[in-house]
């Protein structure tokens, strides 16, 4: 394997910060807690076939990190460097378990300086192989040019780190804070933590209750359920209401102004659908769904 680092011997230096995180919040993998500092030894990958003086260049960067505490996952910037619109970050993979560890496709974040994004990317750490307990190992990360973000940015100060996807949560609107009964909120809250969440990037619809009422309207309640990494905006929102015999019993178009739903969250709202809407008077809603009409 040719070398990842250009410069020369004397000239190596540390430009990168590090960044941990919890082996038990990564991998759901700990170990008893102590006070102890821990030394990460060397390891090279089995397939890697490095000459004396790449052993040195990689030993003695790993002679310069700080000692880990226990339970902990760390990536250790070393050399930042943009080729052909794409940015290569060499860097440890530190592991202080007393135990390997091995991954599998983690996102990873690329900040500058200031702690402002340059790049994002999910990678395939399972080619880093098994890392031993108590190591560390060299690897280049290359972001795709479609995932940088930023063109210009310092090479130093930079850090690469592990992005966890916060836990789907339940998100209300300001008039459902003040109006729902606590007993209600949590029981929703409960609800919304056992299902599982919507995939990355999707945006669905979940019935929570409808109700006929005298005047024949239909009071349809679903939670809308926001699958991406950014708040989402609805502004107009087209719907259909179906019943257990699979037909459309109530149609309409819905225009809406506050309505947001925060990134990796879950919102009930209410649509009514007036009678005038209605299609089916017997509707059966022992089973039903409401969901967007398809242009």
């Amino acid at each position: 394997m040719v070398s990842i680092f250009k410069k020369k011997i004397n000239k190596l230096k540390k430009e990168g910060k590090d960044s941990i995180i919890s082996s038990g919040e990564l991998l759901n993998e700990t170990d008893v807690q102590t006070d102890e500092e821990i030394i990460t030894e060397l390891s090279i990958h089995p397939e890697w076939n490095l000459s004396s003086e790449q052993n040195y260049v990689y030993r003695f960067l790993n002679n310069e990190l700080a000692p880990l505490k226990p339970n902990q996952i760390s990536l250790s910037g070393i050399e930042l460097r943009p080729e052909n619109n794409e940015v290569a970050a060499i860097a440890f993979v530190r592991n202080s378990l007393n135990k390997a560890i091995t991954f599998e496709e983690v996102k990873l974040l690329l900040l500058d300086e200031n702690k402002e994004t340059i790049a994002s990317h999910s990678f395939d750490m399972s080619v880093l192989g098994e890392l031993p307990a108590r190591s560390s190992r060299p690897w280049m990360f290359v972001f795709p040019a479609d995932t940088v973000l930023k063109k210009d940015f310092s090479t130093k100060n930079w850090t690469i780190a592990f992005e966890l996807k916060a836990k789907h949560r339940l998100d209300l609107a300001e008039s459902w804070e003040k109006g729902m009964p606590e007993a209600e909120r949590k029981k929703l809250e409960m609800y919304v933590e056992k299902i599982d969440p919507p995939r990355e990037g999707e945006v669905n619809f979940l019935g929570l209750q409808a109700k006929k009422s005298e005047n024949g309207d239909l009071h349809v309640t679903i939670l809308i359920r926001n699958g991406h990494n950014k708040n989402v905006k609805i502004e107009k929102l087209p719907l259909e209401m179906i019943d257990a015999s699979k037909e459309v019993v109530a149609k309409g178009g819905f225009s809406l102004e506050d309505l947001e739903i925060k990134a990796n969250t879950s919102k009930p709202w209410t649509f009514i659908f007036p009678a005038a809407m209605v299609l089916k008077a017997d509707m059966d809603l022992s089973t039903w769904s409401c969901k967007p009409v398809q242009s």
